[in-house]
């Protein structure tokens, strides 16, 4: 039993409820104890004036019948007083009043005249943890201007107990107050602070099992200003992820629709592409020359579908990680697009023959294979001439590779949406593949695919590949 209810001692202590209230506590208490060390100075300083006032009676009650006042009487003054000595100053004249023999000499003097803050919290603090029982004199004003000075000698003990009865006393009350103002500021917190923490934490439960039910919103409510913009910033966000997952669920059913759409237009454009090509061999001089331009449009149509259906199958294998000779690579991706350095599209390439970096080969290729193919084919459509240079470089964190064109650039509408598929074609005519298809690629080897410039002068592409994600 007792290890279940230290469990829920631990967890209650690790709420913002349970943390609260020790911090309350704690602080009521220290503000207590700042209050109880001067207020327990204070409470010596009236003991010893409540003394010397007792002995200053007891002294003129002697003065005003010195010749009635017996050995006696004298003592039993004292005793009221609880004072052994009295030493009243009158007119610059020092006069031993009453007096008794002392049980043992006088170990400190305080003089409570000019006693400064400090110099009666420190006497405070040191009478309070002195056991011991001495014989003390004390100096003060008589009350009333009834002399210069009076002074006294008497026990410290009482007045020690009578401190300590004080302080206990000061200390239960400051624990009922401390007591009280927890309680109610942890009634507070859980009004004001907790309740409305709990119920946007529940809201958030809520919401996160069916975050496509718009009714599961949180409404702010709270009365706190710093609490309702939180609620209002989680509302915003809660309308923002209901709408984009609706987005994605359409879009998604939209894919499997166009997917299965793909594979039935595959096979009817295969067949087609089967008559096409017997349409090429006829005698028939119209239809000999217009095969060609059918053939051309049924497989363009075929790789769309095929294209499709291979981004929608599967994400990428994940890269195997290598040693790579650029230079090799980057002139395999020129002569297979059909480059040449004195071509109509010149292909330059500005990379040293030591270049190596660490990289999937194969994914590295189809992404330089689909940036120079994208820069050829907009050199093609402008119909004049144009280069695309090729050139890497290598920092202490990361390798970059840089394609660049001399084409007319990309059209605005591109630029938003470059690397998002089916949205960013680069190209009139493109479906937004191969870029998107790129960008992941690089992704996956921990870098990042830049469109760095595209304007009047030409578009360039820039290949992050980090080193520290091989280091292993």
């Amino acid at each position: 039993m007792e290890p279940v209810l230290t469990g829920r001692r631990g967890r209650f202590l690790n709420t913002l409820s349970g943390r609260f209230l020790i911090l309350t506590v704690a602080f009521v208490m220290l503000a207590e104890v700042l209050i109880f060390v001067p207020s327990i100075a204070r409470f010596r300083v009236d003991f010893m004036a409540l003394r010397l006032e007792k002995a200053q009676i007891a002294s003129l009650a002697q003065l005003a019948a010195s010749d009635m006042v017996t050995p006696e009487l004298e003592a039993e003054l004292l005793a009221n007083a609880e004072v052994y000595n009295v030493v009243l100053r009158r007119d610059e004249v020092r006069q031993l009043v009453l007096s008794s023999e002392l049980p043992a000499p006088v170990t400190a003097t305080y003089d409570l005249r000019d006693a400064g803050p400090w110099e009666l919290i420190r006497d405070a603090l040191i009478c309070l943890v002195d056991p011991s029982d001495d014989i003390i004199r004390v100096i003060g004003n008589p009350v009333q201007e009834a002399g210069l000075l009076i002074e006294i000698t008497m026990d410290s003990a009482p007045m020690r107990d009578a401190m300590l009865d004080y302080g206990l006393r000061i200390l239960l009350l400051s624990a009922l107050i401390s007591v009280v103002t927890a309680f109610l500021l942890f009634l507070a917190v859980q009004r004001l602070i907790v309740l409305p923490i709990r119920r946007v934490a529940q809201h958030m439960a809520a919401y996160a099992e069916a975050p496509e039910d718009a009714r599961r919103v949180i409404a702010p409510m709270a009365q706190v200003e710093e609490l309702r913009e939180a609620e209002e910033a989680m509302q915003a966000m809660q309308r923002q992820l209901t709408g984009s997952l609706k987005q994605k669920e359409r879009l998604a059913q939209l894919g499997g629709a166009v997917a299965k759409i793909s594979h039935d237009l595959r096979n009817i454009l295969t067949s087609a592409q089967l008559f096409a090509d017997r349409l090429e061999g006829s005698a028939d001089p119209m239809v000999a020359r217009s095969a060609p331009k059918l053939v051309g449009s049924i497989s363009r149509a075929v790789a769309l579908c095929e294209s499709t259906l291979k981004f929608g199958k599967a994400e990428e294998a994940a890269p195997v990680i290598r040693p790579v000779d650029l230079v090799a690579l980057v002139s395999d991706v020129a002569e297979a697009e059909g480059l040449a350095e004195d071509g109509d599209v010149a292909c330059l390439i500005e990379v040293a023959d030591d270049f190596r970096i660490l990289a999937d080969p194969e994914q590295l290729y189809r992404v330089l294979s689909n940036l120079v193919r994208n820069a050829r084919q907009a050199i093609e459509s402008s119909g004049a001439g144009g280069t695309i240079e090729i050139s890497a470089s290598q920092t202490a964190d990361e390798w970059r590779i840089r394609v660049g064109d001399t084409g007319p650039g990309l059209p605005e509408k591109a630029r938003e949406h470059l690397f998002e598929a089916f949205q960013g074609g680069a190209r009139k005519g493109g479906i937004g593949l191969g870029l998107a298809i790129a960008a992941e690629l690089v992704r996956g080897h921990g870098g990042r695919l830049d469109l760095a410039r595209s304007d009047a002068e030409g578009t360039e592409f820039l290949i992050h590949l980090p080193k520290s994600s091989v280091a292993a």
